[in-house]
């Protein structure tokens, strides 16, 4: 029982107008898809919000034409300080309608509302304005200012709308046209970006979005009217879609799962890691490709680090991710659910330490306790494969080789995170871990200067800061 407790703060869903059902963005203008429509469900209630369009072949057909008339009529020849006034315009409004977006966000998918309100929405806004920045500035970027032309882009359900912002800004901040599809799960900010779209004047074809499930992005990456296919999500389809582009002349860019290993040392600033720890993995239910899923604890603070984390997971708040004081919202579809419960159950199995906070679930929706597992070996599924939900699993070390050792024995590459007092353990730890991102005192820090990805099984190629651009330019080899 926590000391006091919090009178309910919920946000109103007056302030979002759902539409019963919602069709394909393509030239400009809503249609209908040709495909059998589906329905999108708020996870937190199983309450159905729309239904929405399939589009089939014929219709991302229609968008890539759509995206290549744009292409080369408009946006292609447009001089990039015109571009730019649009990315800025786009970025206005998303701030103006933020509360608007960030409602619909949560609803949508199931994250609790102040991570939409303070991180998605304001980033994606950011975005938009970093390459806002760029589009009249590509000749000094060193990748040369000549764009790809028309670039098919899919993206996941974590984060629908910051994944768009990522992909769409500094695609068109080249003067790449755009086809984007979102996740099956959350479509309906990326149906809400159209609007805005629409809005902000942009020229028709310029930035065209479709819907529907795997059969749909798998029809976009194999168009042949495709210059550049840009990959947000799991390692398994990324392979996929590199196999599917091979021989082609078709740039790829992939950012894949992850298993990231977040290092505590004996030294750490302890108040401060254990904050880094919670956010690290419960941030948007564990829904992050880069989340500290791996505790790698120094051995002589293993007691004392978990004793204070569980005592900070006791206060975490689990319900109504419209309610602004929730710390943890719901699992974004019952599939999902599905595969944390089977890969929880098979850790138990396997002999790790299973805890969990008292902690009542909802009777509707999608919903899973944050969870850690002791006593895991390197040899635990769960200490191997990517769960994407709120599950920790703790390791321990002894040494800083020890640690860097276990760090990277997995085949993904995408973060990690070092907490200590010593900036000279910092540095040194941080070149030899083979991780595209490496925080140091923090986690799940974003920005839209610095550029993230990954190696190995995490993919290839980097979004955001000036390293971002190199995927939409011909000049460049990424």
């Amino acid at each position: 029982m926590s000391i006091f407790e919090y009178a309910p703060a919920p946000e109103s869903r007056a302030i979002v107008d759902i539409k019963g059902s919602y069709g394909l963005f393509v030239n400009g203008e809503f249609t209908d898809g040709h495909g059998t429509p589906f329905k999108t469900v708020n996870p937190a209630t199983e309450e159905v919000l729309a239904e929405v369009a399939e589009a089939d072949a014929s219709d991302v057909d229609a968008a890539v034409k759509a995206a290549r008339k744009a292409y080369d009529k408009v946006w292609g020849p447009m001089p990039g300080r015109e571009r730019a006034k649009y990315l800025y315009r786009i970025a206005r409004i998303l701030q103006e309608r933020a509360r608007e977006i960030s409602v619909l966000e949560t609803i949508d998918n199931g994250k609790p509302i102040k991570e939409s309100r303070d991180v998605d929405v304001p980033t994606a806004a950011a975005f938009f304005f970093y390459y806002a920045g760029w589009a009249d500035k590509l000749e000094h970027s060193g990748y040369g200012s000549t764009p790809l032309g028309v670039a098919g882009q899919v993206i996941p359900w974590n984060f629908p709308l910051l994944m768009l912002a990522w992909k769409i800004a500094p695609a068109l901040a080249c003067g790449n046209t755009v086809v984007l599809k979102p996740a099956e799960t959350t479509p309906l900010t990326a149906l809400l970006f159209a609007e805005i779209c629409q809005q902000a004047d942009l020229p028709p074809g310029v930035v065209n979005i479709i819907t529907g499930a795997s059969a749909t992005g798998e029809t976009l990456v194999g168009h042949p009217g495709i210059d550049k296919v840009a990959f947000t999500g799991s390692t398994g389809v990324g392979k996929a879609i590199a196999r599917t582009v091979a021989g082609s002349d078709k740039k790829v860019t992939l950012e894949l799962g992850g298993k990231a290993a977040n290092i505590v040392f004996d030294d750490a600033p302890m108040d401060q890691a254990i904050e880094g720890i919670v956010n690290g993995i419960f941030f948007n239910q564990g829904h992050v490709c880069c989340a500290g899923s791996r505790l790698l604890v120094q051995e002589s603070v293993a007691d004392e680090v978990l004793e204070r984390l569980k005592r900070r997971m006791s206060t975490l708040r689990l319900g109504d991710p419209l309610d602004k004081n929730t710390d943890v919202g719901a699992i974004n579809s019952a599939a999902q659910l599905a595969r944390i419960h089977e890969l929880s159950d098979v850790g138990e199995a396997e002999g790790a330490g299973r805890w969990s906070p008292e902690c009542e679930l909802p009777a509707n929706g999608f919903w899973f306790p944050p969870t850690v597992f002791t006593g895991v070996s390197q040899a635990h599924r769960i200490a191997r494969e990517e769960i994407f939900g709120p599950v920790l699993s703790v390791l321990t070390f002894r040494t800083p080789s020890e640690a860097v050792e276990k760090a990277n024995n997995t085949p993904y590459g995408l973060s990690a995170g070092i907490w200590t007092d010593k900036g000279s353990r910092i540095l040194d730890i941080a070149g030899r871990l083979r991780a595209g991102v490496v925080w140091a005192n923090t986690f799940n820090k974003f920005d839209p200067t610095s550029p993230f990805g990954g190696y190995k099984e995490s993919g290839y190629g980097r979004e955001g800061g000036r390293h971002g651009l190199a995927a939409y330019l011909k000049g460049a080899d990424a």
